[in-house]
């Protein structure tokens, strides 16, 4: 399976489980006490704004092991604010120089194997991001936690030996989201995210993200490897890990033109 072929259908801004643009949350702002009611509201803010600021540079690798066959790709990234970024594929060596931007509302990929460069339209949002278990609705992530979900009250839990909080979120009926509840776990002592489930609108789990390798990167302390699997009973999932993570790169809006689409290598 060319990964080519899905990195075509590949929907870019870095978001919430990648890197993203936008500002995070002030590191000064306290967290209320888990008794208070803005308590959930803020863990969901925190999760919403986990990897972003306002530039970002990165180097990631990401392992899909499916029924039929694995993969191993290295990417880098960059962003700026909300509204630009670019990847471009390290390796494999036959897929490196692929490479996505977005600037604004413009979309691109371009395919470096055929030197053409395509446009990515709405309608490539739920394909899979590179034949991984990754949509490029995940990526993109218009949604928001804190938003477009109701935020159930916080349960106190146990997750892999680690004191944690559980929070249910159910879909508010106006929001434009494809889960129909998800059930949100961070760690107490940090409220770091340790794992995701995603249910569809019948209520039947459809997928689970674990984060793990909690640690300090870009000047941020974050979960450095995320696992996103299906739960079908089949096996497989994607793994993607950061090596590389800096936030105070220095880039300007002229960084994300098409120009630099077709000549990043």
């Amino acid at each position: 399976m060319s990964v080519t072929k899905y990195f075509g259908r590949f929907v870019l801004l870095l978001a919430t489980l990648l890197v993203a643009g936008s500002i995070a949350l002030p590191a000064a702002a306290a967290a209320p006490s888990p008794n208070a009611p803005g308590f959930a509201l803020y863990v969901m803010n925190k999760l919403d704004d986990q990897f972003r600021g306002n530039k970002s540079h990165g180097v990631m690798n990401m392992k899909v092991h499916t029924k039929r066959w694995d993969r191993q790709i290295s990417l880098e990234s960059w962003t700026l604010g909300k509204n630009y970024s670019l990847m471009r594929i390290l390796s494999p060596r036959k897929e490196k120089g692929t490479a996505t931007l977005k600037a604004k509302d413009q979309l691109y990929t371009y395919l470096n194997k055929t030197s053409r460069t395509i446009k990515i339209t709405s309608g490539m949002m739920g394909g899979s991001w590179m034949g991984s278990h990754f949509t490029n609705d995940d990526l993109v992530r218009h949604s928001r936690l804190s938003r477009d979900f109701h935020i159930g009250k916080t349960v106190k839990d146990k997750l892999d030996g680690q004191d944690a909080y559980r929070f249910t979120l159910t879909a508010k009926p106006d929001a434009a989201v494809v889960w129909g509840k998800i059930v949100v776990t961070v760690r107490q002592s940090d409220l770091q995210p340790l794992r995701q489930v995603f249910y569809d609108e019948d209520g039947a789990k459809v997928r689970q993200l674990s984060f793990s390798y909690i640690k300090e990167i870009g000047g941020k302390t974050l979960p450095t490897k995320m696992v996103m699997k299906p739960l079908d009973g089949s096996g497989e999932y994607t793994q993607v890990s950061w090596d590389k993570l800096d936030f105070g790169v220095k880039l300007k809006k002229r960084f994300f033109s098409l120009q630099r689409l077709k000549s990043i290598r």
